[in-house]
């Protein structure tokens, strides 16, 4: 049995892409690759403002499930240009997630589906209390 978590602020990407933010499967959720975009969809131009707000939205959805940042045990990020963006997002992240730190792959790609966007995060979390 699998539920589906979708956000309220999220539930214009079901409807217009036809993906979860992230699936509930037992005490494990799986989340959907995140860009950091902004409200209107776009992203900025500032790749810090872009990696904070993969966080926030990472954030968002894991709520919604009932956990948090530090429940995440496993991410994946895909960089756009790896070489010159993973000092900053590395930076980004250790500010936004505690320790213990999840296991991490970095991977660079060659593009994004949004024209700008840096990175795109992936995770799995395990809930609590289940």
């Amino acid at each position: 049995m699998s539920e589906r978590i979708i956000p309220a602020s999220m539930q214009r990407v079901y409807d217009q892409w036809h993906f979860a933010p992230a699936v509930r499967v037992g005490d494990t959720l799986y989340l959907s690759g995140l860009i950091g975009t902004e409200a209107d969809s776009s992203v900025s131009d500032d790749a810090e403002q872009q990696f904070h707000r993969v966080f926030s939205m990472m954030e968002a959805v894991l709520a919604e499930a009932g956990c948090g940042i530090g429940d995440v045990v496993e991410m994946t990020s895909f960089h756009v240009n790896l070489a010159d963006t993973f000092a900053a997002f590395s930076a980004v992240k250790d500010a936004r997630m505690p320790e213990p730190h999840p296991a991490w792959t970095a991977i660079g790609i060659h593009s994004l589906l949004l024209p700008g966007a840096l990175v795109e995060v992936k995770a799995v979390a395990r809930i609590p209390g289940s």
